[in-house]
């Protein structure tokens, strides 16, 4: 079983893939069709959520609208952590632009039911009416959210065990070195269910993600091969991330 194969688009350079893809979420958001978008945390997503931002000052975008759920939070770091992704959503997009902090949803990583607060998680969703475009960025080992490796494509929002190749990609963000070896993360499964996905790459770090995403086995070797189980699934990449696709790709958009 193969899957069906997600729309494809190859543009030049890290910036015009930013670019690219915070103009398909405003444009969404601005139609009426992304009143609830699941968001992801990540250097890939820095430079998207600037554009939102400026789109935001602008007067071109009102995200006040919008309900926000993030993929995933680390286990036992406090959200007042710079490290955390709580802290992240508030210096990235919380506190430049008018998404209401009250309905940015992530999760409590300091839950003292971890189990209670997945659960918690999962009926905050459905009670929003489910999202309508989720985000993605995809680590080297092609984990979505942070399902590594391995995590059955029927999971739900669960703590689990990070990867060693997790950890140290993440090292930087801890000045101390170190790194959670846990976090709770929506499931593939709960990522499978919003309407639309777009995924962003950036880098050659990414091609051999990238590669087995879409042209590897379906496999939970690659969670992120899960996408070609959805029929609405678009991958935004640079010229880097997609240089070890071998099948046919996508019109570069864009000149740098």
């Amino acid at each position: 079983m193969s899957g069906r194969r997600p729309q494809l688009e190859v543009v030049a350079d890290a910036a015009t893939a930013a670019a690219r893809a915070a103009e398909l979420i405003a444009a969404r958001v601005v139609a009426g069709r992304a009143r609830v978008l699941g968001l992801a945390t990540g250097g890939t997503m820095v430079p998207l959520y600037a554009h939102l931002v400026a789109a935001v000052r602008a007067g071109r975008l009102s995200l006040s609208a919008v309900t926000s759920f993030n993929l995933d939070e680390y286990v036992g770091v406090a959200p007042q952590m710079p490290a955390s992704f709580h802290a992240y959503m508030r210096l990235h997009l919380l506190d430049e632009a008018d998404l209401d902090p009250a309905r940015a949803h992530v999760p409590d990583g300091m839950a003292p039911d971890l189990t209670a607060e997945a659960s918690r998680y999962e009926m905050a969703i459905t009670r929003a009416g489910g999202i309508d475009l989720q985000v993605l960025g995809i680590g080297a080992n092609g984990h979505i959210g942070f399902n590594e490796p391995g995590s059955d494509f029927g999971s739900r929002t669960r703590v689990l065990e990070l990867s060693e190749a997790t950890r140290r990609a993440n090292a930087a963000d801890f000045p101390d070195g170190a790194v959670p070896e846990r976090a709770l993360t929506m499931g593939i499964a709960t990522i499978l269910e919003a309407r639309e996905i777009v995924l962003l790459a950036i880098g050659a770090k990414k091609a051999a993600a990238i590669a087995a995403a879409i042209e590897g086995p379906l496999s939970p070797n690659c969670p992120a091969s899960a996408l070609r189980l959805h029929a609405q699934v678009r991958i935004i990449c640079d010229k880097a991330a997609a240089s070890q696709l071998d099948g046919p790709q996508a019109d570069i958009r864009r000149q740098a």
